[in-house]
């Protein structure tokens, strides 16, 4: 293998352990231009770091991510830190000429992201946003049939992600439901999937109407006696017109009781249809038109086929593959544009298309209005 790529990691919850799954997983299975090499891991609280250091792999762990963007041995910051931080990480990671894989949303507003965009731009340094839904097999999959023209001329894109982890309220007040810590709530956390997913599938989108809705306003504060108030939405959705005439219709909700990472997209077109279900993954429905009338419906595509979209690096046939395989196929992607100083997708540039959909769907909730896409 031709070289290494030092890895500094800005977090270790949630995220950071997928993360860290990944890099350890990744050059085992796929063929790359550079192995990863789990140098520095980075949190607030030392003993934390310290144990999630020991226990998913890393060599070193620092309480200062600074320390970490400065260290010359550093060739990679990866950054899945609350979103407030993201800005601030990345452009001096930038400035000390690391390549850049930062989780979404990229930033807290727009104006943050095309501070972000500058920074990787006027570097020249390799920038990644990390959705990894886009490198499930089966979208993929989906992606290459709408180029190829299987759905023909696209009219509608529909999508909806569902959770229900905060509908006790009971439930603590944690980072995610803070405006000034998180950016939004279910918009910024989950709603940014499928509007990721919608411009990877269908194109960039040219206005949209949204709604935005919080059920439980105030929440038990963590560790402390009392109430603090939520400043996030629970809920959002939107209405949307793409620019290339097709229409959709997006919703996001933290509060559907029995739904816990629930995802479904569906594109219709005028020679055939997609759907699918995260809940079964490794499955796209495909409905053909030219079909014969008598045979005609959807069809299931077993996305398990050395031919599909990275699952030859994996099992034979039939062998599914599940949620952690995302980040890898993700970071291999990844790896092997920061190796050649190249660019991947989807990069800084669309952690900012994202954001102003994300802006205009909030500027249509306070106006209850349509809003078109500020590009």
């Amino acid at each position: 293998m031709p070289q290494t790529l030092n890895i500094g990691m800005i977090g270790y919850k949630f995220m950071g352990r997928a993360h860290s799954n990944a890099w350890r997983q990744v050059d085992k299975f796929f063929p790359l231009k550079a192995r990863p090499l789990l140098k520095v891991i980075c949190g607030r609280d030392e003993k934390g770091v310290k144990a999630a250091a020991s226990q998913l792999g890393w060599r070193d762990y620092s309480t200062d991510w600074r320390e970490v963007v400065r260290r010359p041995d550093i060739d990679v910051i990866d950054i899945n830190t609350p979103n407030d931080t993201h800005a601030e990480i990345a452009i001096a990671a930038a400035k000390a000429g690391k390549a850049i894989l930062c989780e979404k949303p990229l930033a807290m507003d727009v104006a943050e992201c095309r501070r972000m965009l500058a920074a990787v731009r006027k570097a020249r340094v390799t920038n990644m946003i990390c959705h990894n839904y886009r490198r499930i097999p089966a979208m993929a999959l989906a992606r290459k049939m709408i180029d190829h023209g299987d759905l023909g001329t696209i009219f509608h894109y529909r999508a909806r992600y569902l959770q229900d982890w905060i509908v006790d309220p009971k439930f603590p007040l944690v980072w995610r439901l803070q405006k000034h810590l998180a950016g939004s709530g279910a918009h910024g956390d989950i709603h940014a999937h499928i509007i990721d997913l919608a411009r990877y599938l269908v194109g960039e989108f040219s206005e949209v109407s949204g709604l935005m809705h919080t059920f439980i306003k105030k929440r038990p504060l963590e560790g402390k006696r009392g109430f603090g108030r939520v400043t996030v939405d629970d809920t959002a959705m939107c209405l949307a017109r793409f620019r290339s005439g097709a229409v959709g219709v997006l919703e996001a909700t933290r509060f559907a009781l029995g739904r816990k990472n629930s995802i479904q997209v569906e594109v219709n077109g005028s020679k055939g249809s997609l759907s699918f279900d995260f809940e079964d993954m490794n499955r796209l429905k495909y409905y053909n038109n030219a079909d014969p009338a008598a045979a005609r419906g959807y069809r299931d595509i077993i996305v398990t086929e050395s031919v599909h979209p990275y699952v030859g690096a994996w099992w034979p046939p039939g062998h599914i593959i599940g949620y952690e395989h995302t980040f890898v196929h993700t970071f291999a992607d990844f790896i092997n544009a920061a190796a050649s100083g190249k660019k991947v997708s989807p990069d800084f540039e669309d952690g900012l298309r994202n954001q102003e959909v994300l802006e205009a769907v909030e500027r249509s909730e306070k106006s209850r209005r349509w809003e078109k896409i500020r590009s």
